[in-house]
Parts: structure tokens; sequence; C-alpha cells
């Protein structure tokens, strides 16, 4: 009868572990607390706070359920790794290492996790992608980046709801803005910030020569308590254009899309998925508030890295990753020097490869400093 002691005592490490990452026991503690809260007959006299009691619920439950399923899996597999070592019963061996093999696949992809730190890595993302220097290929490439994310997203289960696209001159889109709401989609989007560089044979060049274009990514979290970041309307240019897209007669016909731009940061924000002007700029405000808080924490935080004299990572506005299809195939993160020579798989989506590189990454770095 095999051993598979070691192997097991690693994988009970790991449950251990995600004990720790997880926060069971204030998960548990809050479970209780959001449960009471759930059945009151009140609830949704505020639909806001309804939704958000009601998603904060759903996430917490499923963490704890999933917790308790890997400890009983764990408890099952190590109970029959101790009767057939008694026994010396070698007819275990099979099940006991197909056990083990499902709970380091569930540990592998629940790890992930442990590599969220960031106060809003649950949150949805706002996401807005620009073409930059390379003209009508970069816009091009603007384009095949937001199919990129698109197509990643709905491969997680995420929701894409897209609030902006500007056509490009000829081809591609010179901007686009979209949100993506899922769990977790902050955390990992907030990898991509940065200028993309796409080396390749132009589709738009007569003679086949290689062209090098560029696009950049920000990212944003969705806040939900926002509503204390005050906006004066002086630092505000309202525009309002028809909006584009599915939604039938009265979104062609009338112009209730919304454009902001906080004029003091230069900040643009749009939405035009609601039926009417009004509730546009009040979603758009709401983004635009995320959006400033943000930019107000990471102004204080590179403040107290300056005083503390410790060197800013890469910013958005660095290049941060290249796609080379032409003379060979890679992709390659400039921060990470992860890559991967499946550039076509990368951009039909297969891009959280280097999501996980760089927030393991970023781990490292920061315990190294």
């Amino acid at each position: 009868m095999r051993d598979f002691s070691d192997e097991l005592k690693g994988l009970r490490a790991r449950v251990e572990e995600a004990h720790r990452y997880l926060t069971i026991d204030a998960n548990r503690a809050r479970l209780v607390e959001l449960e009471v809260e759930v059945s009151a007959p009140d609830l949704w006299d505020d639909q806001e706070r309804a939704t958000r009691v009601n998603r904060e619920y759903v996430n917490v439950k499923a963490d704890v359920d999933l917790y308790d399923q890997l400890v009983a899996e764990m408890d099952d597999v190590e109970l029959l790794h101790e009767m057939a070592r008694e026994v010396d019963d070698s007819s275990q061996e099979a099940d006991i290492e197909a056990a083990a093999r499902d709970l380091d696949g569930k540990l592998a992809e629940l790890e992930l996790r442990s590599l969220f730190t960031g106060e809003h890595d649950e949150a949805d993302a706002i996401v807005a992608v620009n073409a930059k220097d390379g003209g009508v290929d970069a816009q091009d490439w603007a384009e095949i980046l937001m199919r990129m994310y698109t197509r990643w997203a709905e491969r997680r289960g995420f929701e894409v709801q897209v609030d902006d696209v500007s056509e490009g001159t000829e081809a591609g889109i010179l901007s686009a803005e979209f949100t993506i709401r899922g769990r977790y989609a902050y955390g990992l989007m907030s990898a991509e910030r940065g200028t993309h560089r796409l080396v390749r044979i132009s589709p738009f060049d007569g003679q086949a020569r290689r062209q090098t274009s560029f696009a950049a990514v920000e990212v944003w979290p969705v806040l939900e308590d926002v509503a204390d970041v005050e906006i004066e309307d002086k630092d505000l240019r309202v525009d309002t254009y028809r909006a584009s897209g599915a939604g039938g007669q009265h979104i062609n016909k009338t112009s209730s899309a919304i454009r902001i731009t906080h004029l003091p940061t230069g900040v643009v924000v749009t939405c035009q998925d609601e039926r009417s002007q009004l509730q546009n700029r009040q979603k758009a405000m709401e983004k635009l508030r995320s959006i400033l808080a943000v930019k107000a924490e990471e102004d204080r935080q590179a403040e107290l890295d300056q005083i503390a004299g410790r060197q800013a990572q890469v910013g958005w506005g660095s290049q941060m990753r290249s796609y080379v299809m032409q003379p060979y195939q890679l992709v390659k993160d400039l921060r990470t020097d992860y890559e991967v020579g499946n550039v076509q798989g990368v951009l039909d989506g297969d891009v959280e490869q280097f999501m996980e590189a760089y927030l393991r990454w970023k781990r490292a770095t920061a315990v190294n400093d």
C-alpha cells in the first residue's frame, strides 16, 4: 500500500492556509448577522442597501460553504488513507490518488484568492481602452483589446456592460468605456493597467510593412459608498448625445446618453444604458465619484511613498506588455517577465495567466519592500 502521508500533509496545510485568507472565523460571525438582515421584512424598503446586503450574503456564504466542503473532503481522504494503511489495502490507492488530485485542483484555483490584498479587489471594474500612437493600427488594436477583455470576462461568468464606444476614423475604435461586473473583477483587471504594445504586419499598409502600435488601459473599482465625494457643478462639462447600440427605437431617437468631464482632473465618464437622460446622468456621476475617490487614495499613497523614500511601481502610463506577431510570436509582460508564445490564444481571452503572474509579482515585491 503506497504511503500518501506527505502529500496529504501538504494538502492539509493548504486547507488550513485557506482558513486564514478566507477569514473564515470572521465570516462565520458575519454570516449570522447577514442572515438576520436578509430575512428582515423591511429589507427591500431601501433597494440599494438590499442589493448590497444580498450580494455580501451570497459571497460570504459561498466562502464558508466552500471551506467547509474542502475540510470535509480532506477529512474523508485522510480517513480512507489511514484505514487502507492499517490493513495494507492497495486497492484503495486509485481512489486516494483521485481524491488528492481533485483537492489539489480545487485548492490551486482557490489560492488565487490569497493574492487579493487590495481594499477594493472584490469590486466591479470600470475599464477604459484608448488608442494611442499608431494611427489606424492603434485604433484597431484598441478594439482587439476590448474584445480580449470581453471574451475573458464572459469565460469567467462576468457581465460586461458597454458604456460608450467612440468609433475609429477608418477601423477599430478611438476609445471605449465598459464595466465588468463580477466578484474580484477589479482585483484581476487591475493587473491590466498600462500601455499595451502590438507589433505585427499592418493589415492597413499596402506594402505589408511591420507596424508598432499602442493602446492604453485604465481601470477603476466601482465603489458603493461614495456619496460624500463632493463635486462642484462648475468643475463639470456635461455633453449629451444620441446613444448607439441595442435598445430599440428609444435609444436611437433621443439624446439620452451622457458624457461628463471633470475639468480639474480631466476624468471623463459616460453612460448610455438607461432610458432617460436623468438616469444616465446619475449613473455617470456615481462612476465619476468612484474614480475620484480612488484617485484621491492613490495620490495620498504616492505622497506617503515619497516621504518614505519608496520608489513607485510601474504606473498605468508605462508600457507594461508587448504582443509580438511578427517576426516571431510572443506575448511578454515587461513587469513580471511572464511570457507565452500563443498570441492568438491570449487575444481570444486567455489573459488570466498574465493577471495571476502580475498579482504574484506584486505580492513578492511588496514583501521584499
